[in-house]
Parts: C-alpha cells; structure tokens; sequence
C-alpha cells in the first residue's frame, strides 16, 4: 500500500541528512564506545550473549530454561533516523522495516515494538507524523510484531524509528563474531540505496525500485539463511557494505574477499553516483574503511557504491543463502580484514 495523496511537504528538505547516512561516523563512534566496552559487566541474572564488544546489530541476553524447557534468548535493539524519502507513509515503513532488520540479522524474531518519534510541531503538520506512524504499524503487522506505544518528543528536525525486542535460540544466533575461512559471502538485497536517497532528497525524483528494497523485510532471508546452518551475518546500513563488512571480518579473526563484479546494484544507482549525489556519510565509511582495505584496482565510482550509505539494505550472510548472490567468501586473515577483486 502506498500514500493515497501526495504531500505538499517535502519531508527531505527538513532533514540535514537522510535515513542511515545521518549516523554519527563509524570511526568516531567507535573512540566513544570502545573503552565503554571493556568496563566491569553489570551483574544480572541472564547472561550477555552479544553486548558492545563486536559492534553487532542488537544485544543478545538468555533467560533460563523453565522446568522440562528451553532456554530462549532476548534479542533488544532500537534504530531511527531522518526522513529517507519525502512521503510520510513511505517513510514510517522503512523506518520499521530498517528497526526490525536488526533483529532478524541476529536470527531472531521480532515480538514487540515501541515507537520512537521527533516531530517540529511547529513546523510540520503532526497530520504527517500520523501517517508516518500508520508506514511503521503496517510494516510491523507484516511481521507479527506488536507495537504497544512509544515515546515522543517535540523536535527541531523529523525523527521516527522504533526500539524493538525479540527472541530466538540462543544455539542458532546469527552473530558477526563467528565467520570462519572457507564460508562464501552472500547479500540478499542490492546496494545502491544511499545514492538513490540522496539524487530524491537533492532532485525530487522518486525510485521506486529503492523504496520497494527498502520496505522489503529480512525475515525471510533470515530464515533461509539460518535453514542453510548460517551462523554468522550481519545487516548492510548506515557504515555500507565495506564497512559492515570489516566489522564482520575484525569479529570473526579473518579476511573478507570482495568480488566487485558480483555484487548486485539497484537500476540507477551508479548513474547517481556518476553525477555526484553522494552524501557524507558514505565519503565518511569509504575513508574509515581505507586504512583496512586493499582496494587493488578498483574504480574510484565502485568504491563510493561498495561504502554507499543503505537503509534498511540487506543481509550479509557468511554462508550460501538460495536466491541471494554470492560475492565473495571468508579467508585466512591477512594484512587486511577486506581485499576487493
């Protein structure tokens, strides 16, 4: 379903940047974080699964096991961000499309959410924040997951998102610390979307095929991936595929082998990136990921596509996923956690 009426309001135009590519840099969060994650667990009764310490896409904790029972674990996670797309319906859905990706990236299955909403009331007709929140109900719906309110504040600039809890197996966890040598590399949803985002936000122009990718939810992939014995992957967003892809690598001890040729790109996006609409944010991914990269001989347009900011982009599954490509596979660490060839 889409918007039945156009807006007069371009909600791009109220944001400084557009959907993940508004994150704070990748390298500089990581100087906050790290010494954040070496600081005395907290004492609890359910043990941390997966925390700070690799930078996964959701934190993992277990509950025991009833009497006669399983034990099952807590997969807790929240994203949000500016507008991506100027259609308020649009918006809400890849917003919760984008928060839910996290859990289904971890193998789990969301359960319940919460919405997370910035809004200049003074600025934007709240008429608008109600079909935003109608995008991220009906995408939740599509994934059997309830939300049960949220938190909202009065804010310069449009933000929606959602935090989100799910569970899964804590035997069958999808997690970036365990890829292995010798396990191919396979992405479930073409890159491109960064690019695409930004020649809207700056033109007008609306992609169809971008929106559609981004709404599209991970629960299926997820679930092949694991029904394959994957046990290692991550979801491609805000740091790009080069550099989701390094986290994954410095996680798992080994080097990440890129065959550029192979990886699938949405109908317009290099033609974007030939005509410049390029945001900072994956300028900012391409020069972290640099000083771990051996980019041989590939060319400079390719490079900026491969750091391409995405929202709610795909799975990056170590393992061979039925329907997705393979681009590239897991070896032996070398002098760099990524070599593109």
């Amino acid at each position: 379903m889409t918007s039945t009426s156009e807006t007069a309001v371009r909600l791009t135009q109220y944001a400084h940047g557009g959907g993940c590519a508004c994150k704070i840099p990748p390298g500089e969060l990581e100087d906050v974080l790290g010494p954040l994650a070496r600081t005395r667990p907290t004492t609890s009764d359910f043990p941390l699964l997966v925390g700070l310490a690799t930078g996964d896409d959701a934190a993992v904790v277990t509950l025991p096991a009833p009497p006669g029972g399983t034990a099952q674990a807590v997969v807790s996670t929240a994203d949000f961000f500016t507008p991506v797309v100027d259609d308020p319906y649009d918006w809400g859905r890849i917003a919760a499309a984008n928060a839910l990706s996290d859990v289904y990236a971890m193998g789990g299955r969301p359960v319940l959410a919460v919405n997370l909403l910035a809004w200049p009331r003074d600025v934007l007709p709240f008429e608008l924040a109600r079909e935003v929140l109608r995008g991220g109900l009906d995408i939740a719906a599509e994934a059997g997951c309830h939300v049960g309110g949220g938190h909202s504040v009065d804010d310069p600039e449009p933000k929606y998102g959602m935090a989100v809890t799910g569970l899964a197996d804590p035997t069958r966890l999808l997690r970036n610390d365990a890829g292995r040598p010798g396990v191919p590399l396979s992405l479930t949803k073409p890159l491109g979307l960064g690019v695409l985002n930004n020649r809207h936000k700056a033109t007008g122009e609306r992609f169809e095929q971008a929106v559609a990718t981004m709404v599209a939810l991970n629960r299926d992939a997820a679930a092949v991936a694991l029904d394959a014995g994957a046990v290692c992957a991550t979801d491609v967003t805000g740091f790009g595929l080069l550099g989701h892809l390094h986290k994954l690598a410095r996680a798992s001890g080994v080097t990440a082998v890129l065959d550029t040729a192979a990886v699938p790109c949405l109908d317009g996006a290099r033609e974007a990136v030939r005509d410049g609409y390029v945001s900072g944010g994956t300028r900012r991914n391409l020069e972290w990921v640099a000083p771990f990269t051996d980019f041989g001989d590939t060319d400079a347009d390719t490079r900026i596509l491969l750091a391409d900011a995405q929202t709610s982009g795909g799975l990056l599954v170590a393992g061979e996923v039925p329907g997705a490509p393979v681009i590239g596979e897991l070896v032996a660490r070398g002098p760099h956690s990524v070599v593109l060839r």
